[in-house]
Order: structure tokens, then C-alpha cells, then sequence
């Protein structure tokens, strides 16, 4: 059966009847093969892996048996390739969003557990969050020792919220798409969403401007009214919100960047948009601010 009426259109046609990868009882070598194929394949995020990149000493040791294959996706989330992909180079809300789906298969739920994991990196490192994910009852639950972990987050089932089925589509864009090629780079996608606890719309995977704006240049993380409403600019067509993406701050990492909204009175903006540019920032929109 079709995840959705619209499964063609969004990518998840490849999901409809497609069964776990398991690791039986009375395995083949075949069968560790496949195994590995599709643990890097969820847990790397779709990316192409080179013959160097990948872990022969993990994967020997899962095909003589010495290794169930929990440990094996522990092994990759742990490894410097992962590290390399998603961690290193991103904010830290986006790599929480990307163990949720190469972990756990869904996307977060609501902002306590962002903070949960922040809170748990903060204090124990990057290793004892992996293990977070891995050692959990959820994972155990649906994954248990020899499942490979797959894309939970489009189908309705006991214990998972509704909401999160939209907010996988925030983080998945098709089937062939790399967690590491979508636009937007390490900026998250569901920061603003959750922070304000609200569901989002499915935009379906493609290159047009208006899917890259909703999906991957942060559009909807901050608010659309001018400090929350607070403030009385008069007319609204004097203010505009302006967005942006791909600026850097004072003292930030080139390789980090975020996307940031500024409110800007008409007089101020062609002065604001030069500043931006100085920055390399590019402007996602300029709409009227509203009260």
C-alpha cells in the first residue's frame, strides 16, 4: 500500500512495499553484504561512500559474526566519516535533526527533545548522545539487534505522533537526494518549527525557488510579525522583513552559517541589503512585516 496518494510525487514510492533489511538466523555473506550496503546507505544519509572512507575493521567484524548489527550502526554514527559529513560542519540542531533520521528514522517530535540531546552533548560529549539514540527503548523496540534502522517517520503506527510525519519532509527530499547535497547546508530545517510548536506543510522535493526557500533557506524560523506584534511601526508597508541566508556573525566559523530575518524600516533597507551583501549573505525575501 502507498505511504501517500501522492508517493510518486514525493519521493517514497521506493519505501511503499519495501521490507526491513534484517540479519536472519543461518546468514549468508550475502546477506552481511546487503546489511552493510543498507547501513550505510540510512545511517550516512544516502551519501556516496568511497572504497577509503569505509570501515573494513566494523565490517569484518560483522561478517564473521562478532558484531550484531546495533553495534555496526553504532560503529558508523560514531566514526570519523559520519563525524566528517554531519557533525563537524554543521550547527548542532542540524546534526540532532540528522541522528533523529539515520538513528531512529523520524523526525523530532518537539523542542524537549532537542534540548535533551544539546543538554546531553553539553555535559557527556558526542559519543554518550549516540549511544542515547542507539541504547534506547524506541530503538530496541523497533529495531532490535539485527534490523537496520529505516524510515519510521511516513507511516501512522502506536507511539508515534502524527506531526512527525510532515516534519520527516522537511528532512527527507527524495529518494536519490544526499543529506549532504540539499540546499541549506547545515542550517536545521525544524528549529524555528519546534521552538513555536507548530506542523508544517509538505513541499514536495524539486529545484524551484519556492521549494528552496521553504525547505532549505530556513524561511518560517523566525517570527513573522514584527516582535511578535509588540511594537506599532504605523503603516505596515513602511517595515519589511528581510531573510537571509548564508550570513556569517562576529567570531563565527566561516564553514557555519546561519539564516537570520531583520526588520527594517524602507529608510534603512537599501543600507541593510548593502551590509548583507559585505557579509555574504544572500536575501531569501523581503516581504512587508505584519503586526
Amino acid at each position: 500500500m502507498a505511504i501517500t496518494v501522492a508517493a510518486s510525487r514525493l519521493g517514497t514510492s521506493a519505501f511503499d512495499s519495501a521490507a526491513p533489511v534484517e540479519l536472519r538466523p543461518n546468514w549468508s555473506q550475502d546477506d552481511a553484504k546487503a546489511v552493510i550496503r543498507a547501513v550505510y546507505r540510512q545511517v550516512i544519509g544516502n551519501e556516496y561512500i568511497m572504497e577509503s572512507e569505509r570501515l573494513k575493521s566494523a565490517e569484518s567484524l560483522l561478517t564473521n559474526g562478532s558484531l550484531s548489527v546495533r553495534e555496526f550502526v553504532r560503529a558508523v554514527a560514531k566514526s570519523e566519516l559520519y563525524k566528517n559529513k554531519y557533525f563537524y560542519n554543521n550547527f548542532q540542531t542540524r546534526t540532532i535533526e540528522l541522528n533523529f533520521k539515520h538513528l531512529l528514522g523520524r523526525a523530532p517530535y518537539d523542542e524537549s527533545e532537542f534540548i535533551y540531546h544539546l543538554d546531553l552533548y553539553q555535559n557527556q560529549g558526542y559519543e554518550a548522545d549516540i549511544d542515547s539514540y542507539i541504547d534506547s527503548a524506541e530503538y530496541l523496540e523497533n529495531f532490535g539487534e539485527n534490523v537496520v534502522p529505516y524510515y519510521r517517520g511516513f507511516a501512522t503506527q502506536t507511539g508515534q505522533k502524527t506531526v512527525g510525519f510532515t516534519r520527516m519532509f522537511q528532512l527527507y527530499r527524495g529518494y536519490a537526494n544526499s543529506d549532504c547535497s540539499q540546499l541549506g547546508g547545515g542550517v536545521p530545517r525544524l528549529a524555528g518549527e519546534l521552538g513555536q510548536n507548530t506542523a508544517s506543510a509538505v513541499v514536495a522535493p524539486g529545484n524551484t525557488y519556492r521549494a528552496s526557500r521553504s525547505r532549505n533557506l530556513g524561511v518560517g524560523t523566525t517570527p513573522t510579525k514584527a516582535l511578535g506584534g509588540s511594537v506599532p511601526f504605523g503603516s505596515p508597508n513602511k517595515v519589511y522583513r528581510v531573510e537571509v541566508a548564508g550570513m556569517t556573525g562576529p567570531g563565527y566559523p566561516r564553514v557555519r552559517r546561519g539564516s537570520k530575518a531583520f526588520f527594517v524600516p524602507y529608510e534603512q533597507l537599501n543600507s541593510t541589503l548593502e551590509q548583507i551583501n559585505r557579509q555574504g549573505g544572500k536575501v531569501a525575501s523581503i516581504t512587508p512585516a505584519s503586526l
